[in-house]
């Protein structure tokens, strides 16, 4: 193994999902798999081209950057769209390789409207609305100034979609938050179209949204977290197993993340492990070192607290984890061997490490724990 751990993606998990989800929004609404974060942590080079051969079809990024990851990654042509940063002088890249984009001040808009006059080609936008996120959109009062500008390139400008994105709807404290958004949103939708703007697409979800507000669904969702086989939050989830009659979770992790026991350590009784004093052993004791640390995705805050499974078994981290290094207690594991697999995130035999169980040790989101594995740990793709 030259890397000290590495990530096995799986694709059956990853066609579940997408079935599950297709089927929950219905074959009217389009599905955009969000790839943003490096698919999350699971590698947009890796991903993307399983997803498409999932059916995926559309894919939307955060940046330039990714966007163009994605096009050099996907076997077969697909709508790609960039929700946020891209700079004015990437939008004749956009423009030319049929990359949409959102658009959420003037600025990018005459600009954009500039470079496809230039170019003899139409650049496609989707316009944000501002609803309450307040982060990136056109609010009431930007907005006339937005249709202006948008009849006067209409010409060089192709309006494929209108969009907010909502503040919470993972979570019922937003609850009024969310359903006031939406108002919003569709009164100002109503004003663009007596206006005689009208987009080819309204969208507005995204995992959260799509499962506790349906009527956000409209023309397209967009799904980011649920793709990779996780639920946006416990309510979200509780939400909708209480809806159903079936109880099992329908959506299944495609994420591994396995290394190998680096070297073993006997430890009498008293002695501190590791840095600093934050563990002293109970007994003697056995310990596996685990060449991964904080600077391979593993959190410090775990120190002492997280777990991993060895031969079927779980075995706690004890003492403070290191930059690349951590030590975990194996006394009670029988015949653990250098080079023993270690399984940090995922299933070995009948136990399993589950990304929420992270976030309850470490205050870590499902989100910034997948988000933080380093783009340098090799992703396989397995069944």
């Amino acid at each position: 193994m030259l890397h000290s751990s590495y990530i096995e993606i799986s694709k059956s998990a990853l066609q579940n999902n997408i079935n599950f989800l297709k089927k929950e929004i219905g074959p009217n609404v389009r599905f955009s798999s969000v790839i943003k974060g490096n698919a999350y942590g699971h590698g947009i080079e890796q991903f993307a081209p399983i997803a498409q051969e999932s059916g995926v079809d559309h894919f939307s990024v955060f940046s330039a950057d990714e966007a163009s990851r994605l096009l050099e990654s996907l076997p077969k042509a697909a709508t790609i769209v960039i929700m946020g940063y891209i700079d004015n002088p990437e939008l004749e890249w956009a423009i030319q390789n049929d990359i949409e984009f959102f658009v959420f001040e003037l600025d990018r808009l005459t600009e954009a409207a500039k470079v496809a006059m230039k170019l003899g080609k139409r650049a496609k936008i989707h316009l944000e609305l501002e609803t309450g996120m307040n982060r990136t959109g056109f609010d009431k009062g930007a907005l006339e100034q937005a249709e202006a500008t948008l009849q006067q390139c209409i010409a060089h400008v192709e309006l494929q979609g209108i969009c907010t994105h909502y503040a919470g709807a993972e979570s019922l404290q937003n609850h009024d938050r969310v359903l006031s958004q939406y108002r919003l949103f569709n009164k100002m939708l109503l004003q663009l179209r007596k206006n005689s703007i009208t987009p080819t697409q309204i969208h507005t979800a995204c995992s959260a949204a799509m499962v506790s507000y349906p009527e956000t669904r409209m023309d397209m969702v967009r799904i980011g977290i649920m793709q990779y086989g996780l639920w946006p939050s416990p309510e979200t989830y509780s939400q909708y197993i209480g809806q159903h009659g079936d109880k099992t979770d329908p959506l299944k992790r495609l994420i591994n993340w396995k290394s190998r026991v680096m070297s073993l350590k006997s430890v009498t009784q008293g002695n501190f492990i590791g840095y600093g004093t934050s563990y002293q052993a109970p007994r003697d004791m056995v310990l596996a070192v685990v060449p991964v640390g904080y600077s391979w995705g593993y959190s410090r805050s775990l120190s002492n607290q997280g777990q991993v499974l060895i031969r079927g078994q779980r075995a706690a981290v004890v003492g403070i984890v290191n930059m690349n290094v951590m030590m975990v207690d194996v006394t009670n594991i029988k015949d653990v061997q250098k080079h023993d697999e270690v399984v940090l995130l995922g299933k070995q035999k009948d136990q399993s490490i589950t990304v929420a169980s992270f976030g309850e040790l470490s205050t870590q989101l499902n989100y910034e724990l997948l988000t933080r594995l380093p783009t340098n740990i090799p992703r396989y793709i397995v069944d």
